[in-house]
């Protein structure tokens, strides 16, 4: 990795980019600072159309508009945040602001959406960086010019772009330290944007806010139900591309397997939509298995659960247990048809009109009545409910709300959410699991170490639902089926 042209010592690093000359950059000549300023093309992209859901975000602020009349609104983008010296992490803008402008995640860094109130409605501008000036050196000299990081587009093409005006987002903090009238803020992305706001804004306000915007996605438009089902056709591919490697895990460890699924989703998406878990064994006992380090053996089974996470930041959430051989024992298969037919359960009780918690109940009967029949708890279902001693080995809830966060309207009051009623458009995960862990003595020797999920994305539809990753085989004996088939 090159490393940038760094000042002589610390004092001078704040001095503009302008007074940077040699002296203060170890071999940089005046010669070479004035060659660097001319003799560069005009790259100006003059033909650009707007992305493709320009219509959608126009109608996001348009509510979001309605909704807080006569206010100034703030929506950052957040800020580059660092990894360790002077190496940052790839930067993923804030879903409050890409929702409402649409925001590439490679240009977004540092913007900031506001809505001004008029007379009706509001105005946007979309503040960004703009492209790196060449007179006064900083496309070269500066750690974040174009030469290190590469081109983004003019103000000029991301007002087309974005069906949005934009300006110099380094005029922002001062205007709004100026402004006047009510404002709001989300919080929590641009600490800079906070304090030129810090006696303007109240939390309470700046959360009602923040609130709104995360109900506002409980309800998908048409394009984000694209997305989504764009994101889960590559996670489908990103699952057989596992299958096909699993003599390469056993040979290495459960790394092959999160590295195979990544590639997939680096060449077809931006990045995963969380962090992959490929847990092989006992493993899979551990709900968030992220470290991946564990040995792959044929006889067990593999919890893989991932997802490919779009350009435009909707994340699929599959998960499959597999049995690494290609073939279920007779106590795996018993475990995991079990939860198959809790989630199928489940996926029957997601429509318009169910409360959300619904599928979560139905699941959790199916697995207690399960428990009970296998004689790990004692009877009757009713009673197992009611205490929840099913939770033991079923642990988590059977679902979530599914968007550009993985676990997306989190900030949702409610009474809107887990008390809420399911809409058409609506988009969840259902995921009944079963896992006895390895130290449980309360369970049969030849149970422990066994974990098996099996999770889908479902969109609510105008009649029921639709399995938006039905692509993936879900019974035990098509599971088998199907991998055979893609190991030849």
């Amino acid at each position: 990795m090159a490393e940038e042209l760094t000042p002589a010592t610390p004092d001078e690093s704040e001095e503009p980019i302008k007074q940077r000359k040699n002296g203060l950059y170890p071999g940089v000549s005046d010669e070479l600072a004035e060659n660097m300023k001319s003799g560069w093309a005009d790259t100006e992209l003059r033909d650009l159309e707007p992305i493709p859901q320009a219509a959608e975000t126009a109608a996001r602020r348009a509510a979001l508009s309605a909704r807080f009349p006569g206010e100034r609104l703030v929506i950052p983008a957040g800020n580059l945040k660092t990894r360790s010296n002077d190496t940052e992490y790839a930067f993923r803008a804030s879903v409050e602001y890409a929702y409402l402008t649409g925001g590439r995640p490679d240009e977004s860094a540092d913007g900031v959406l506001v809505l001004e109130p008029k007379d009706e409605g509001h105005e946007a501008t979309i503040y960004l960086l703009p492209r790196s000036d060449r007179e006064n050196g900083e496309f070269w000299l500066d750690g974040q010019g174009e030469l290190w990081v590469g081109r983004r587009h003019s103000l000029t093409e991301a007002g087309t772009l974005y069906g949005i005006p934009a300006s110099d987002v380094r005029e922002l903090a001062g205007a709004l330290r100026e402004a006047t009238g009510p404002v709001r803020v989300v919080r929590g992305y641009d600490a800079g944007i906070e304090a030129a706001l810090a006696d303007k804004v109240t939390a309470e306000r700046d959360e009602e806010l923040r609130v709104f915007l995360s109900e506002a996605r409980l309800v998908k438009d048409d394009f984000e139900v694209g997305e989504l089902q764009k994101a889960v056709d590559s996670t489908v591919r990103g699952f057989e591309d596992v299958v096909k490697v699993l003599d390469k895990a056993e040979a290495t460890s459960e790394r092959y397997i999160e590295g195979t699924f990544f590639l997939r989703a680096r060449v077809e998406g931006n990045d995963v939509g969380y962090g992959t878990i490929a847990a092989a064994g006992p493993h899979a006992c551990t709900l968030h298995w992220v470290r991946n380090d564990g040995a792959v053996r044929s006889g067990e089974l593999l919890l893989l659960d991932a997802g490919v996470e779009t350009h435009t930041y909707y994340t699929a959430d599959v998960t499959r247990t597999l049995p690494i051989n290609g073939r279920f024992s007779d106590l795996q298969r018993k475990i995991y048809d079990a939860v198959y037919e809790a989630q199928e359960a489940g996926i029957a009780a997601v429509k318009p009109g169910a409360k959300y918690r619904d599928f979560h109940d139905a699941a959790q009967r199916v697995l207690a009545e399960k428990l009970v029949e296998w004689g790990l708890v004692e009877g009757p279902v009713e009673r197992v409910l009611e205490l929840g001693l099913q939770r033991r080995w079923t642990l988590h809830g059977t679902g979530h709300m599914l968007g550009m966060d993985v676990h997306d309207c989190a900030a949702a009051r409610v009474e809107t959410y887990v008390d809420g009623t399911l809409e058409p458009g609506m988009c969840l995960t259902v995921e009944p699991g079963l896992y006895f862990q390895a130290d449980d003595l309360t369970v049969p020797e030849e149970y422990r170490g066994i974990g098996v999920r099996i999770e889908d994305d479902i969109l609510v539809t105008e009649d029921g639902n639709r399995n938006l990753s039905a692509a993936l085989p879900r019974r035990s004996d098509e599971v088998e089926a199907w991998m055979a088939s893609l190991k030849g």
